[in-house]
């Protein structure tokens, strides 16, 4: 038995990345997770990463959970609402709604150190990505998954997952904007969900270790952590019965693993990035 036996979760950008890993660890648990993305098997977003929201659902239910394959591209609103669609249908609502999708990266192997260049001369398409599929597309969920959350009449948690330093700039001003807003979106949603039942919060991972993380040094790669320590935070919030105390915080996933108790994948607890007052 797990502990989000008969949980339903829906985690969206779940083909790689913190997404799979978070999907992963909520199977592991027990919960039914509806896997979500724009690649499928054979035809995937990205051609090194091969992974297809099927392979992940298959995963997920190897885990001992119930994977869901649903493709959706999560800066089309009609997507968003068919998947909402599904979700009802499949199994009346959810509990667990973990915002993940992100863009703005794409492509990888064009204009090789963008991010470290000024602001001035950085492409406004890399705006649009960390915006439309990033921000928008957090937004977007929540829009159309709130009222099924809200009409089922259980407990909710809604988890939006971001990257912060508090004051400390993020060291691109697009990403900066993008990945912060996610934190005053946390807050303001915990206004607007004030007198319900759902529960809503940031969470920001520390240096993940994802597919395109290679070529690291010995010292480089003892301070990343695995893909499923998020995933593993994310399962911790959901499995708490006084989540609601976090209502629009922003949280880090090594304070949550001091705090719960959990590991990562090899029985470390790497610490969090510091988030400032």
């Amino acid at each position: 038995m797990g502990r989000l036996d008969g949980t339903v979760a829906v985690v969206t950008g779940a083909t790689r990345g913190g997404g799979r890993g978070i999907a992963l660890a909520l199977g592991a648990e027990g919960a039914v997770v509806y896997v979500t993305g724009r690649s499928i098997r054979g035809n995937p977003t990205v051609a090194d990463t091969p992974r297809g929201v099927e392979d992940v659902a298959e995963e997920v239910s190897a885990r001992g959970g119930t994977g869901v394959a649903v493709r959706c591209d999560h800066t089309k609103d009609e997507d968003v609402q068919a998947l909402f669609d599904t979700v009802r249908a499949g199994h009346g609502g959810v509990d667990v709604l973990v915002c993940n999708a992100w863009g703005g990266y794409l492509p990888y192997d064009e204009e090789l150190g963008w991010f470290a260049r000024p602001f001035w001369q950085q492409s406004m398409a890399r705006w649009d990505g960390m915006f439309t599929a990033g921000l928008r597309a957090h937004l977007a969920t929540c829009l159309f998954g709130l009222p099924i959350m809200l009409e089922q009449g259980r407990p909710g948690l809604i988890v939006l997952t971001t990257f912060t330093m508090g004051r400390r700039y993020l060291g691109h001003l697009f990403y900066d904007v993008a990945k912060n807003s996610v934190c005053r979106m946390a807050a303001g949603l915990a206004e607007e969900l004030r007198d319900t039942n759902v529960t809503a919060v940031a969470l920001a991972p520390g240096w993940m270790l994802c597919e395109r993380m290679t070529g690291l040094t010995d010292s480089e790669r003892a301070q990343t952590e695995s893909v499923e320590y998020v995933g593993r935070a994310v399962a911790a919030l959901a499995a708490d019965p006084s989540v609601s105390r976090r209502a629009g915080h922003t949280l880090t996933v090594g304070g949550l693993a001091r705090e719960y108790g959990f590991t990562d994948v090899d029985g470390r607890q790497p610490i969090p990035y510091p988030i400032e007052p």
